[in-house]
């Protein structure tokens, strides 16, 4: 029998299912797998390469079955879906990533290490948080409303509503203020685990040397920079600062044909955590530009010709081109000079 050269391992809860193929793609073994027996399993195979999508719990098997001295590709699922030939299932799929794995040109995902997933955990759990206080507040808007009670979108107008719970005028039924002081306990406590997170992850920022210097990019806080360390993959693997840019989904969507180019609107292909924050983060730039003026000659043209959310995409690419750049090469951010 020949050696097996590459395995695409169809991962689960349960049952795994591993295809096995040789160099040139010859059927070496189509097996069913428990979960307890995958690394018993994998651990009897010759060191080749085993191919998974980059799916849950995918960066957990990599760490695992690398730690056996196999070469492991995490391999996005939208890339395998070609591969797969006609009925969906376990065998098919593993099959799929197998063929997948074979092409050169295949890209992969970096396996992550246990502290930036931690560091990825606390991000998304603050994001969480900070959704279901915004839906809280609103739920507790609307119902207030019902009753002629008012306030503008925001937390910081949560104290219109909060003070006619306790004042005697109020003409409000008694169950109405229960509920609404639950609802309003309810949004103090997120508050106070969002405030946690925060404090968290600002104070690791400035401990972590890259981060320090991503933060002396304008419109880069410590959420961004952290952010980028949990989510961004190695910097290496891009080859310049566009590449970066366009993983993040910030250049504009290219439908060319017959030589001729044709660009539309921003993609919004890529990594959203990091694309949501750096626009964030432009456009509290562009909005003191718009007040207090820029000493960015390129913002301030351009802030002369576009419309602010236009010139804060724009300012948000030339920060992520920034972030490859510092990260890449090193040093911190330097203001543009002015032209003679």
């Amino acid at each position: 029998m020949e050696e097996v050269s590459i395995i695409g391992l169809d991962i689960a809860k349960n049952t795994f299912q591993a295809h096995g193929a040789t160099a040139n793609g010859g059927v070496v073994f189509r097996k069913k797998l428990a979960r307890g027996k995958v690394l018993e399993f994998l651990s009897k195979q010759p060191a080749c390469i085993v191919a998974l999508e980059a799916c849950a719990s995918a960066h957990h098997w990599g760490r695992e079955i690398a730690a056996l001295g196999h070469d492991v590709r995490l391999i996005p699922p939208i890339y395998v879906k070609p591969f797969v030939k006609r009925q969906k299932n376990d065998a098919a799929d593993a099959e799929a990533i197998a063929e997948a794995a074979t092409r050169a040109t295949m890209r992969t995902v970096a396996v992550k290490d246990t502290q930036k997933q931690a560091l990825g955990m606390a991000f998304r759990a603050r994001d969480l948080l900070v959704r279901q206080r915004t839906q809280t507040i609103n739920a507790l808007r609307g119902h207030l409303a019902e009753f002629g009670l008012i306030a503008p979108k925001g937390t910081v107008h949560l104290q219109r509503l909060r003070a006619p719970m306790t004042a005697p005028e109020a003409d409000l039924p008694n169950e109405v203020i229960e509920i609404a002081q639950m609802l309003l306990d309810q949004i103090d406590g997120q508050q106070e685990q969002i405030t946690a997170l925060e404090v968290r992850l600002r104070a690791r920022a400035p401990k972590d040397e890259a981060s320090a210097r991503l933060m002396t990019i304008p419109g880069v806080g410590p959420i961004c920079a952290a952010a980028v360390a949990a989510f961004s993959a190695p910097m290496e693997s891009f080859s310049k600062g566009r590449d970066f840019a366009a993983w993040l989904g910030l250049t504009p969507r290219q439908h060319s044909t017959g030589g001729k180019a044709i660009l539309g609107r921003m993609s919004k292909m890529g990594q959203r955590d990091i694309r949501r924050l750096l626009i964030t983060g432009a456009m509290a730039v562009v909005r003191w530009a718009t007040i207090r003026g820029s000493n960015n000659p390129w913002l301030a043209e351009l802030l002369k010709r576009k419309p602010r959310m236009v010139v804060a995409v724009a300012l948000a690419n030339k920060m992520a081109r920034t972030i490859w750049a510092l990260l890449t090469k090193g040093g911190t951010y330097r203001v543009p000079a002015v032209a003679a």
